[in-house]
């Protein structure tokens, strides 16, 4: 995950709404089964994209409140902000083509 930040309540504004790229964000649970196969296409588009934008993870367990926030009812749930703002979510699990095509939607 060299290229993936963990997001925690105290980090999220400076990683994400003051970031001059795009943000996409992995609401995840170690327990999850659909996170635990998400993971791995979350790093892959951090790998091949991230100077273009900045890929968060947010471990819902350990970030009740960043969860609630957003309203983070089932996992995974991704969330693209670009300025600050939400622009665009998903929840569950999506190929890397769907989600690489919703952030260059935003690039």
């Amino acid at each position: 995950m060299s290229n993936v930040v963990n997001v925690t309540q105290d980090t999220f504004k400076a990683t994400v709404i003051d970031s001059d790229k795009p943000v996409i964000v992995d609401f995840w649970a170690e327990w999850c089964g659909p996170c635990k196969k998400l993971g791995p296409i979350i790093e892959d588009i951090a790998d091949e994209m991230g100077e273009k934008i900045t890929v968060a993870k947010v471990d819902v367990d350990a970030e009740r409140t960043l969860g609630a926030t957003f309203q983070i009812m089932s996992i995974p749930s991704v969330l693209i902000f670009k300025g600050g703002e939400k622009v665009d979510e998903f929840i569950g699990l999506r190929s890397k083509k769907q989600i690489v095509a919703k952030l260059e939607a935003h690039l």
